[in-house]
C-alpha cells in the first residue's frame, strides 16, 4: 500500500521550483553520494540538462542548481549568502569541492550542457551527470528525473517509482485512493486527519511529529511575512515587481472603514499567496506544498483562516496540514504534481484540492465534506496548462497562487454547505487530471513554447 508522509509532502526548500530548482540540486547531492559509496575518482565532473529541465531551466536557474548541488549545496539548509560566494568561486577557479570530497574541475560554462534536442524516456524533468578521469574518459554517469515537488529517482528506479517514493512500513490505516481513505473513516470514526496522525505516528512519536508539523506551518508564515514586507523588482528579465506588500499595506489602511465591500476579503488571501510567491521567485526559502510553484496556495489559506476566521484556533493548523497532505499523497500516487507531466492543473490544481480539504476539516466538515471540498477545487482547475513566461515561476504563477486559494476557501465553504453527496468523487476527479494530462500537448507543460509564453513578444 501507498503511503507518503506529511514530511515528503511538504519540504523546507529554496525557490524558484521544486521540479526545476530543488530536484536537480537535490539529484547532484545523490551523484556525489554515489561517487564517495562506489569509490569513484573522477578528475572532471559534467552535467546535461534534458526536456523540461532545459527548455525553462535558466528560469528556474536549474543550470546554478546543479552547479551549487555539485558543490555540496542542500535545498533544506541553502544558505543564499554563501551560494553567491560559491558561484562567484566556481566561475573564477572551474572548480567544486563538496565536503568530503576532493576538489573536482567543473567549468559551468562547458560542463553542464541544455540539450533541447533529445527528451529522456523516463520523464519531462530529466538530467545526466558525468564522472571523468583526467584524460577525459568517462568513469561513471548516471540518470536522474525530477518527478516534482523535490522528489528524485535515477532511470533504475523510475521503473518502480511508487515504491521508490514509498518509505514503506506499516501503518494502521493505509489508503491508495479517496473511496478507500473514505471507507476507512466510516469504519473507525475518526477524521482523516487523526488518520493521518496514526499512520504518521508509526514513523515518529507524537511530540516529535507535532513540533515537527508545527515547524512546517512556521516556515510557511515566515514566508507570508517576509513577502509582505519585501519589495523592488523580480530578478529574471520580465522586471516584474513585487506587489504583495503594497496591497497588503492598503488592505490594512482600510481596515475598519464600513464602505469596504466584503469581496476584499479575495485581496487578503491572494495578499498572502502571492507574498509567498514572490519569495519563492526571488530564490528564497518556502515549503513545497505540493510544489515551489503552488508553495503559496496552503499558507494563504491557513493564514486566512487564522487571521479571519473567528472560531479559528493555533492548534487547527496541525489537523490542516495533516488533512491536506493525505490528499496530497493521493493525487500524487494516482495522477501527478508535475507541471512538465500534466500542467498546472498538478500545481496550482492539487495545492487548491488540499487547501480546500483542510480549510473544509478546521470548519467542522465531515470526511465527505473533505473528499466533496477537494473535489469541487480540482475539478475547476481541470486542463490548466503550465506556460511561465521567460520560463520564470512569475507569471501567471504568483497571481494563480492567489486564485487558487480564493478557489479552496470557496470550495470549503461550499462543501460545508452541502452533506457531502455529489456526482463527481474526488477519485474520478484526480483520474480525469491525469488523463488530461496525458492528452495535453507537450508545449503547455512547463516548456515555455506555448500559451502565454508565446504570445507576448516584447518578453
Amino acid at each position: 500500500m501507498m503511503f507518503l508522509s506529511i514530511f515528503e509532502i511538504f519540504k523546507v526548500g529554496v525557490g524558484p521550483s521544486s521540479s526545476h530548482t530543488m530536484g536537480p540540486m537535490t539529484a547532484a547531492g545523490l551523484f556525489l553520494d554515489t561517487l564517495l559509496e562506489h569509490n569513484i575518482k573522477p578528475a572532471r565532473l559534467g552535467g546535461a540538462l534534458h526536456g523540461s529541465l532545459a527548455f525553462t531551466g535558466k528560469g528556474h536557474r536549474t543550470d546554478q542548481a546543479v552547479i551549487l548541488g555539485l558543490d555540496g549545496f542542500r535545498p533544506d539548509d541553502f544558505d543564499f549568502n554563501a551560494a553567491a560566494a560559491a558561484q562567484k568561486h566556481i566561475a573564477q577557479s572551474c572548480q567544486v569541492q563538496p565536503m568530503g570530497h576532493p576538489a573536482y574541475d567543473f567549468d559551468p560554462a562547458h560542463d553542464l550542457v541544455f540539450n533541447y534536442e533529445v527528451d529522456l524516456p523516463g520523464h519531462a524533468n530529466g538530467m545526466k551527470l558525468f564522472a571523468y578521469d583526467a584524460y577525459g574518459g568517462l568513469l561513471f554517469e548516471e540518470t536522474y528525473y525530477s518527478v516534482g515537488g523535490g522528489f528524485v529517482v535515477t532511470a533504475a528506479e523510475m521503473n518502480n517509482v511508487e515504491q521508490v517514493l514509498d518509505t514503506r512500513g506499516e501503518v494502521p490505516h493505509p489508503f491508495q485512493n479517496a473511496d478507500q481513505m473514505m471507507a476507512m473513516a466510516t469504519k473507525t470514526g475518526k477524521t482523516i486527519a487523526q488518520l493521518k496522525w496514526e499512520n504518521e505516528q508509526a514513523r515518529s512519536g507524537p511530540e516529535c511529529l507535532r513540533s515537527r508539523i508545527e515547524n512546517i506551518w512556521e516556515v510557511m508564515q515566515g514566508c507570508i511575512n517576509a513577502g509582505l514586507q519585501n519589495q523592488g523588482i523580480l530578478p529574471g528579465g520580465l522586471n516584474l515587481p513585487r506587489r504583495a506588500m503594497d496591497i497588503h499595506g492598503q488592505l490594512v489602511a482600510e481596515q475598519g472603514q464600513n464602505v469596504t465591500p466584503p469581496h476584499v476579503i479575495n485581496d487578503w488571501i491572494a495578499a498572502y499567496a502571492m507574498a509567498v510567491n514572490e519569495e519563492n521567485a526571488a530564490g528564497g526559502q518556502v515549503v513545497t506544498a505540493p510544489t515551489n510553484g503552488a508553495a503559496g496556495v496552503i499558507p494563504a489559506t491557513i493564514r486566512y483562516h487564522l487571521d479571519h476566521v473567528p472560531t479559528a484556533t493555533t492548534s487547527d493548523v496541525v489537523d490542516f496540514l495533516l488533512t491536506a497532505s493525505a490528499i496530497g499523497g493521493i493525487i500524487k500516487h494516482n495522477a501527478s504534481i508535475s507541471g512538465a507531466e500534466v500542467g498546472c492543473q498538478g500545481e496550482v490544481g492539487s495545492a487548491s484540492a488540499m487547501a480546500a480539504a483542510g480549510m473544509c476539516a478546521v470548519l467542522g466538515g465531515t470526511p465527505m465534506q473533505v473528499e466533496n471540498a477537494a473535489e469541487i477545487a480540482l475539478e475547476h482547475h481541470l486542463g490548466m496548462t503550465c506556460d511561465p513566461i521567460k520560463g520564470l515561476v512569475q507569471a501567471p504563477c504568483i497571481e494563480r497562487n492567489g486564485l487558487g486559494a480564493i478557489k479552496a476557501v470557496s470550495a470549503a465553504s461550499l462543501a460545508m454547505r452541502g452533506n457531502g453527496k455529489h456526482l463527481v468523487s474526488l477519485d474520478a476527479c484526480i483520474e480525469t487530471m491525469r488523463q488530461t494530462g496525458l492528452d495535453m500537448h507537450s508545449k503547455y507543460k512547463e516548456t515555455s513554447l506555448g500559451g502565454l509564453a508565446v504570445n507576448l513578444p516584447a518578453c
